[in-house]
């Protein structure tokens, strides 16, 4: 851990060790208001627990950076509640629950690799990759005048079970890529 010098040390996409747990800084604002002293406006997500936070730093204050370790591991099965995985290098098994890993749940497919996010020495968490493919299930026809309605996207289910919006163009069998941030299509994969 190091501690920051000003409040201009903060950005965006550092992790912070804030009342003792990592956050990770999603948007870090400099804000200078009249007859006030200025403010780092922040909006964190805590990596144990993944709840967002806003806090504003003032001037003075301690401010220190989290050791978080990341490193690669591979998902390898779901076992009701119990999400199970193992680092490849050491084969070290763990797991966590559905709880835990929150709405990332609905993206593991078996042997995809995800970065695991350690603080202390202990695992606290798991990342996914931003842009994840994933083969489409089901998914209705697109029929002749639905964009006349209005209607550009229609529903399809991929392989892990979670609903994805795609274009009406989107065939069952193809493969797509999913921003796993946001829960959209990003594009068809030829």
């Amino acid at each position: 851990m190091s501690v920051l010098g000003s409040l201009n040390d903060i950005k965006q996409g550092m992790t912070l060790n804030y009342n003792g747990e990592p956050y990770l800084v999603l948007i870090a604002n400099f804000v200078r208001m009249q007859q006030r002293k200025p403010v780092m406006q922040t909006k964190m997500r805590n990596l144990i627990n993944g709840k967002v936070l806003e806090y504003s730093f003032k001037p003075g204050e301690k401010v220190e950076t989290a050791d978080v370790n990341r490193k690669k591991v591979n998902f390898l099965y779901a076992a009701g509640d119990e999400f199970a995985f193992m680092d490849s290098d050491s084969y070290e098994q763990f797991s966590f629950s559905r709880e835990k890993i929150g709405d990332q749940a609905q993206y593991l497919k078996d042997g995809c690799e995800v970065t695991l996010i350690s603080f202390n020495d202990q695992p606290i968490n798991i990342e996914l990759p931003i842009k994840m493919e994933f083969k489409i299930i089901s998914t209705p026809e697109g029929v002749k005048g639905d964009t006349a309605q209005g209607r550009v996207t229609k529903e399809a289910t991929i392989e892990t079970g979670a609903k994805v919006l795609v274009p009406l163009f989107v065939k069952e069998g193809e493969i797509i890529r999913v921003n796993t941030d946001t829960g959209e299509y990003v594009e068809r994969v030829s």
